[in-house]
């Protein structure tokens, strides 16, 4: 399906608005990618470490407010 030369050259207001948005602020971008470095981006885990050290936790009795 080919499209007219109309098409072509269309934005829409929401693709306008995000490129105004970064010609405003140019840094917002690295910004993201710092904000997601902090909140999402986690080191991998080490399994052997996670292993080790479930298997050195103290179980809890089932009812913690219960003498033997």
């Amino acid at each position: 399906m080919a499209l007219t030369k109309h098409f072509k050259l269309y934005e829409s207001e929401i693709t306008q608005f995000i490129n105004e948005l970064k010609q405003k602020n140019p840094k917002l971008e690295e910004e993201q990618r710092a904000g997601r470095a902090l909140l999402w981006d986690k080191t991998p885990i080490n399994l052997d470490n996670s292993e080790r050290e479930k298997s050195s936790r103290v179980k809890q009795q089932p009812y913690v407010y219960q003498n033997k």
